[in-house]
This record gives C-alpha cells, sequence and structure tokens, in this order.
C-alpha cells in the first residue's frame, strides 16, 4: 500500500505526465503537489498491472483501481503453515538479527504464510507462554545480569567454632542463561569486584554491558537517569572493555533474568548444601562447582538444548575477549591535600605537588601503589608504604626553599660536623639524639651552622661549648649565648661572678644522691 491514496483522477494525470508527456518523478511530484516517493510507487503498481498510456477505453476507475490494488488471494487459517517459533526465539539472539529479517526469510520459504504483523502477533502469544527468563530478548555476548542471593551458607572456623555466613555472588548471561556462582565473606567493594573478575574468567569472556542492582559496591549514588557508578568498579569494567547499566531502583524486571537466576541457585544448589558442614570458604566453592556444572547441563523444560548448548551457540563467540593481565584491585578514594601538600592514606603521608595544598585529590590504591590524580591528570605516583604515621615525600612536589632544606640529609650533616669543632660536633650529636627521630634536629643543626657564617666558626665553637656545659642543647640557646657575647666571657671572669655563701648551695648540692 503506498504511503497516500490518491483519487484515480490524480492517478490518470501521473501516468499521462510521465508516459505522455515524458516528465520525471520529480517534476510530476512538485505539478500535483505530491511526494516523489508516491509517484514512483504508482508507476510501479502501473508497471506491474502492464497498464500503459494511453489506457484502454474500457477500463474505468473501478478497472484501474482492481488491476492497480489486487486483492491478496484468501488462505484459510490453517492451511497457513505456522514457523518454528523455538527457531525463531534461538535466532534473535544472534546479533543484529530482526523480527522483521526473520519473517522475510520465512516468506521466502512460505509465500503463503502469515503476513508481517501477524507473524509478529504470533509470535509475541508464543512467548507470553514461557518462562520470564525465556521470553525475555536478550543479544548474544550483550548483557551479563548480577545480584546476590537472598539465602546465605554458614561456615565454620575449624579453630574457633565460630560461625560466619558466606554470601552467594550469582551472574548470569542475558542470552543463554549460563550462569555463574561462587560464595563470598561480603558484599563490599573488593569481594564485588573480585566476584566479576572470577565470572568473567568462568565465561571466558567479556559481556557489553554488566547489569547490577543499586548496591552501594557498584553504584556510589543511585538515580533514575544518571546514576554514579563507583570509581572502581567502573575502572575494572572498563579495563574489561565493559560498562556498567544499574537495574532502575524498585524496578525488578530490569534485572528479571538474575532473579530467576537466583531462584534456581537457591533451590538446585543451596537447598543441596543445607545439610553440608564447610570449614572454609575454598571448600564451600569447592562444592558450589559441582552443582553449577550439573546445572549448566540441565535440558530446558520449553526449549530445546541447556544452558550450556545455548552458551556454546550464542554467547561463546559473540561476548570480548579477556585481557592478557588479570585486573589488580585499585580503590579510590578522595582525600584533601593538607597544608604539607600530603595526603594521608591509611595513616601514611604521600605527597603532592605543593601547588595542589588544600585541593581535592582523587587517590588510586593498589596492593603496591599509590597515586594521585586531579582533574584526570595523575599528579604522584608512590610505592605504598605500610608505616603508619611517617612522610614519604617527592623532592619535586616540594617549594624550592624546602627542596634546599630536605638536601640536607644525616650524611651531610654527618660531614659537615666532621669538619668543625669538637664542641660543636658534640653539640649537633647532642640535640640529634635527643629527638625521638633524627629528622627532627634538622632545622636545629642548620641554624647553628648558618650561625657559624654569622658569627664565625671560632665564636661558634665556644658558643657550643659553653651551650654544653648548662646542657642548653638548642639552636636558640646558642643564638643567645652568641648574641649577649656570652661566649667571650672567660673562666675566671665567671667564676669571680659566682657568690660564695653558706646559704647558697650550688650544683653540687643537686648531685647528691635524692635518698640522703
Amino acid at each position: 500500500m503506498p504511503a497516500e491514496r490518491l483519487s484515480m483522477r490524480k492517478i490518470r494525470d501521473i501516468l499521462r505526465l510521465r508516459w505522455g508527456c515524458g516528465l520525471s518523478s520529480r517534476q510530476i511530484a512538485v505539478s500535483q503537489g505530491i511526494a516523489r516517493s508516491t509517484v514512483a510507487d504508482y508507476l510501479r503498481r502501473a508497471e506491474a498491472a502492464g497498464i500503459g498510456w494511453p489506457l484502454a477505453d474500457d477500463m474505468d476507475e473501478a478497472t484501474l483501481e482492481a488491476r492497480l490494488f489486487p486483492f491478496a488471494p484468501l488462505i484459510p487459517t490453517a492451511e497457513r503453515p505456522l514457523p518454528d517459533w523455538s527457531w525463531v526465539n534461538h535466532e534473535l539472539h544472534q546479533k543484529n538479527v530482526t523480527l522483521f529479517l526473520l519473517w522475510q526469510e520465512y516468506r521466502e520459504r512460505c509465500p503463503e504464510g502469515y503476513q508481517y504483523s501477524r507473524f509478529c502477533d504470533l509470535y509475541r502469544v508464543w512467548a507470553g507462554r514461557q518462562s520470564v527468563w525465556m521470553r525475555q530478548e536478550h543479544k548474544a555476548g550483550e548483557k551479563m545480569f548480577v545480584d546476590y542471593a537472598g539465602k546465605t551458607v554458614p561456615v565454620i572456623d575449624r579453630t574457633t567454632g565460630q560461625v560466619r555466613d558466606a554470601r552467594i555472588f550469582v551472574a548470569t548471561l542475558g542470552a543463554s542463561s549460563y550462569t555463574y556462582a561462587e560464595a563470598s565473606w561480603t558484599q563490599a567493594l573488593p569481594d564485588w569486584v573480585a566476584s566479576h573478575v572470577r565470572a568473567f574468567e568462568y565465561f571466558n569472556g567479556v559481556p557489553a554491558l554488566v547489569i547490577p542492582d543499586n548496591l552501594r559496591s557498584g553504584v556510589a549514588k543511585s538515580c533514575r537517569y544518571e546514576p554514579e557508578i563507583n570509581a572502581t568498579y567502573a575502572e575494572m569494567l572498563a579495563f574489561y572493555g565493559s560498562a556498567a547499566v544499574p537495574a532502575r531502583v524498585g524496578r525488578p524486571r530490569d534485572k528479571a533474568k538474575v532473579e530467576n537466576a537466583v531462584q534456581v541457585i537457591e533451590r538446585w544448589i543451596l537447598a543441596r548444601l543445607r545439610h553440608r558442614t564447610f570449614f572454609s570458604l575454598e571448600e564451600l566453592n569447592a562444592s558450589i562447582r559441582v552443582l553449577l556444572e550439573d546445572l549448566n547441563s540441565r535440558p530446558f523444560k520449553k526449549l530445546p538444548g541447556s544452558r550450556r548448548s545455548q552458551y556454546e551457540a550464542l554467547d561463546r563467540q559473540a561476548l570480548g575477549p579477556l585481557p592478557e593481565d588479570r585486573y589488580e584491585f585499585a580503590e579510590w578514594l578522595k582525600v584533601r591535600s593538607n597544608i604539607d601538600y600530603h595526603v594521608e592514606v591509611d595513616k601514611h603521608y604521600y605527597s603532592v605537588p605543593y601547588q595542589l595544598r588544600g585541593r581535592e585529590i582523587d587517590v588510586r590504591v593498589t596492593a603496591r601503589t599509590v597515586e594521585g590524580y586531579h582533574k584526570g591528570q595523575r599528579v604522584a605516583s608512590h610505592a605504598r608504604s605500610q608505616e603508619k604515621g611517617r612522610h614519604t615525600t617527592v623532592l619535586a612536589h616540594m617549594p624550592k626553599a624546602h627542596q634546599a632544606y630536605a638536601e640536607w640529609t644525616p650524611d651531610r650533616i654527618a660531614h659537615w660536623t666532621g669538619q668543625a669543632g669538637p664542641a660543636i660536633r658534640r653539640l649537633v650529636e647532642e640535640i640529634m639524639a635527643d629527638r625521638p627521630h633524627p629528622e627532627q634536629g634538622f632545622r636545629s643543626c642548620m641554624g647553628i651552622m648558618r650561625l657559624g657564617k654569622i658569627y664565625g666558626p671560632e665564636r661558634l665553637e665556644s658558643a657550643c661549648a659553653r651551650a654544653l656545659r648548662f646542657r642548653a642543647l638548642s639552636y636558640r640557646s646558642v643564638s643567645s649565648i652568641l648574641k649577649c657575647g656570652l661566649d667571650r666571657q672567660s673562666e675566671a671572669i665567671a667564676a669571680a661572678k659566682t657568690i660564695d655563701h653558706p646559704n647558697i648551695r650550688g650544683s653540687v648540692y643537686f648531685e647528691k644522691d635524692p635518698a640522703c
């Protein structure tokens, strides 16, 4: 049927203008105010019916209409061949295969078969009689649905007797319903990501999309239109060439495939293990794997084949390839750089460029490295340290003034004191030993070195000797001695100024045994 049904008068004009006047389809369309495609359609119909110009004298409007629009022969429904709906359903799961294409192939085999609209209606009726997970149409290799079973499995610790519940992770492929299941201790991010990695390896390929629920490990912030995927989860999926499309909140039909798979796992695996006692997670997963192989090989009740045969026929070739290396778990954190341009990760402090102090930094943490990112650009990379309360600092991250200070290492301090006088050397050693960490005495030692440039090495040596005598182990004490000129006072002058009186006990008194 043409897009626009015209009157017989206009159809006559189209035929006349084409074969009588020799106008093109475009010119006829402009002249008659109709679409060019409509003109072309009527011309094709006329050619197919053997109609030319001028029309025969006995061709009235009724005859012309009957020739251009012949009625299809009526075939009794009982005589129309029905397609194999199971085969149609199987083919629909192939990539780029549509119901229209299958109908065309059906009509090529059976010209007397149903028209497209009736073909579609009959398929929907057949599909409606199947189970929910069967009648969902998923392309091969397109989707993997994931969730956790509501039922847990108790595992007993052999040493303590403590019972701990294991969570059951379930993943199933959309086209074949090929299913994977495993036990893990938690639903937290590390276990969630590791279960996905093992599922990809079990399927020996990666689907284009993963459909999770809205649990926190997968979705940082739920939203109907723009859900925020957890950064670590998104990175893992991107590593494998996949992406997450979370099911809508409160819409279980979005993940009906895995809801059914969870039910099957609970009935065909967990129920069969209910009387078994497990003493480790590895033992439980070994038992699950044995029953999982049996489940995937079990024949379907309403469709030919099994989950495994459907996987081999549909999903196996359509899944994306696994990368050569396995994904290394990396956790993403949002932290703010402190005023000393360090960020805290697990109570250790790592430097970032000093220009970013006070800014929010995205930190990627693996078992071996800590990397800092700002606006998508990596700005720092460190080997991960397990020392609590310590600092890992890159010299290039420091301001110029701080870099100069950082260049003073214990070896450089020792080298400098080796060239100084004995009092200076001893005072520096006392200062370094008096601090919980030698690095804490660097600044004091640098200040003392600077005093030597101002007052000269001789006066500094004398001032350090006086500071040692009075146990004044600090830069401020040495600086005060030099400013006040106390380093120039001789021992005789100092002794002369000492008052001798029987009521003055003197320092010797305090050196006596306190028990006396």
